[in-house]
């Protein structure tokens, strides 16, 4: 399938793995790639600029295709190592820059002096807009549904992937609530360009992430994530367990008083005992509505391939079949 996307990052199939904290690692990035899709390493993950070097050198060691890099931009008093990241990525040969959180127009003209393709991550039309203006090459438009940051607009995909079709004239993608051929097929039809997947590929067998993230995910249902730091505009979306529950139990307590530091123990430093050591209850994690759709752990190539042969069948057989005679 050949999209704007997929010229764009010289990839086979228009499916692109999220940067995601503590899964985002080698292994993960390089199967996707290796199966046709644009896999993706999270920079912050990584403790220090010369691991993420490490990182990239890593998952050239383990594929020959294009494959990215999330560089998430954070509002922090302390910021990391930015400058030596983005020149690790450089120094790499990494093909892609997946950005999100605050403007990266500080580093555009550096990672696209290299000839890299940067796509930023919205969950606002006016956001891609803004993103488109600054040079952008592409952006991920991200929904409601999404697990991890969704913004505090709260409009979902239906909506807001139409939406940024009428408005942009940069490829966009759709993240958020995808899962399968139909999620691809639906995001085709109103606009984007392919598709963002995150919480559907922590549940495949290439994720570093430990087993019980998996089956968590596998025995989860549409109903059972929650949304947390609303009071403090900092929303999102996570997969319950009692660490959550606890949390949404203080945010009720303290009201319009509430302060980051009265939830600091249910979500900070909380990632490497969920992701690599399997304590489900350490903290809240991110994790998407999605869930509910997700129901086995393949390997990427058998998620990606099934992925591309349902969309096939989807569109030249049940949507073709619909039109008259």
């Amino acid at each position: 399938m050949k999209t704007r996307i997929t010229e764009l990052f010289g990839i086979e199939h228009p499916i692109i793995q999220g940067g995601m904290h503590y899964v985002g690692f080698a292994e993960l990035a390089a199967a996707v790639s290796n199966a046709g899709g644009l896999g993706i390493i999270t920079a912050l993950t990584q403790p220090s600029a010369e691991a993420l070097a490490d990182e990239i050198a890593k998952c050239n060691d383990m594929t020959d295709k294009p494959f990215g890099v999330n560089l998430t931009f954070l509002p922090v008093v302390n910021a990391p190592d930015y400058e030596g990241m983005v020149k690790a990525i450089i120094d790499g040969g990494v093909k892609v820059v997946e950005t999100a959180g605050n403007n990266p127009q500080q580093v555009l003209p550096a990672l696209q002096g290299a000839g890299i393709k940067v796509i930023h991550k919205c969950t606002a039309v006016r956001h891609a807009l803004k993103a488109q203006r600054i040079g952008c090459d592409a952006v991920s438009v991200d929904g409601f549904e999404c697990g991890g940051h969704p913004g505090e607009d709260d409009i979902p995909n239906m909506i807001l992937l139409p939406r940024a079709a009428d408005e942009l004239d940069i490829p966009f993608v759709s993240s958020g609530g995808q899962a399968d051929a139909r999620s691809l097929v639906a995001s085709l039809a109103m606009g984007a360009e392919g598709m963002n997947m995150g919480t559907r590929f922590i549940a495949t067998k290439e994720a570093p992430v430990h087993q019980n993230v998996k089956d968590a995910i596998v025995a989860a249902s549409e109903l059972d994530t929650r949304l947390v730091m609303r009071p403090l505009r900092n929303t999102e979306r996570v997969l319950t367990n009692s660490a959550v529950e606890k949390l949404l139990e203080i945010e009720k307590e303290k009201g319009a008083d509430l302060q980051f530091t009265d939830v600091i123990e249910q979500v900070a430093g909380v990632y490497p005992k969920i992701m690599l050591e399997g304590t489900m209850d350490a903290g809240a994690w991110s994790c998407g509505m999605v869930a509910g759709l997700i129901n086995d752990i393949p390997t990427c190539k058998e998620l990606i391939d099934g992925i591309m042969a349902d969309a096939d069948a989807l569109i030249n057989e049940r949507l073709a079949g619909l039109q008259a005679a």
